[in-house]
């Protein structure tokens, strides 16, 4: 039988490459030591698939085909088209085509209805984190795009829903199997808006508080909040399939820090998962 394993989440963006050196040292030590220690739980967890959820940022999907939800099922998928994170050492990474058709199978089966990719483009919001990490061994990813990109949004009762299904994905595939969650972006941040660079410090505190409150209070203040906020703040609809997958539970604050150089409240946490 398979287990769940572990949920995490992480923020990415760009600047956290591409303006690295212009970070404040104190900063990049505490950002530095959190994906280290997202990447040290991880690796301590030992899982054989990952299921990284992200946005797409214009890589696979745009205007004219922007579906809510999309897994990729393929045996392989393509590393990040960016120029700057050529760097990163995966030019592809390996998939898990059975559970990857098993998690669509039953979610189609438990009334949700996912867009399907035999290969994706796995930009920044999926590969950033797991360079930053610095795995000991890449799992097999199964990656999930959530779009937080354009409106209209999957709900965030529709993106704890998910969650609740990737549970359900691992609780009834029959092969052992050991599988952990990963959810990617956020938190608050405002890109190409008259915004753009703004970090609602207050809204994240608030936010990561919610995570250990009940699950309407969460759905409730995120609803309320999330219309007002910068548009890059949608992608906490990523944390909340993990927390979801974690059955709503067990949330664990890793760090946070408001980083003006890379426009991000970056936001690192675990969930003390029970067994799914």
């Amino acid at each position: 039988m398979a287990e769940l394993v572990g949920a995490f989440a992480a923020s990415h963006g760009p600047l956290l490459v591409r303006a690295w050196d212009q970070i404040p040292a104190a900063q990049r030590t505490r950002l530095s030591a959190a994906y280290a220690e997202l990447g040290r739980r991880i690796d301590a967890a030992r899982p054989d698939v990952l299921v990284v959820v992200a946005p797409d940022h214009w890589a696979n999907f745009f205007l004219d085909n922007m579906p809510a939800v999309c897994i990729g099922v393929g045996a392989e998928n393509d590393g990040p088209p960016e120029a700057w994170m050529q760097a990163y050492p995966h030019k592809t990474l390996p998939g898990h085509p059975e559970f990857a058709s098993h998690l669509v199978e039953q979610a189609l089966k438990h009334g949700f209805e996912p867009s399907v990719s035999h290969r994706l483009k796995l930009d920044h919001g999926f590969c950033l984190p797991l360079w930053k990490m610095g795995l000991k061994k890449l799992p097999r990813i199964v990656p999930i795009v959530v779009n937080s990109i354009e409106p209209p949004f999957p709900t965030v009762q529709r993106c704890l829903d998910w969650g609740s299904q990737i549970r359900k994905a691992v609780q009834t595939f029959k092969k052992s199997l050991r599988v952990a969650v990963l959810g990617t972006g956020g938190l608050s941040h405002s890109i190409g808006e008259k915004t753009m660079g703004a970090i609602d410090e207050k809204l994240d505190q608030e936010t990561i508080e919610h995570f250990s409150k009940s699950r309407a209070s969460l759905i409730r203040f995120l609803e309320k909040k999330l219309p007002k906020a910068g548009n890059g703040t949608e992608e906490v609809r990523n944390w909340l399939l993990a927390h979801g997958a974690a059955g709503g539970r067990g949330f664990e604050l890793v760090d946070y820090l408001s980083v003006p150089t890379v426009y991000v409240g970056c936001g690192y946490a675990a969930w003390r998962v029970t067994p799914a």
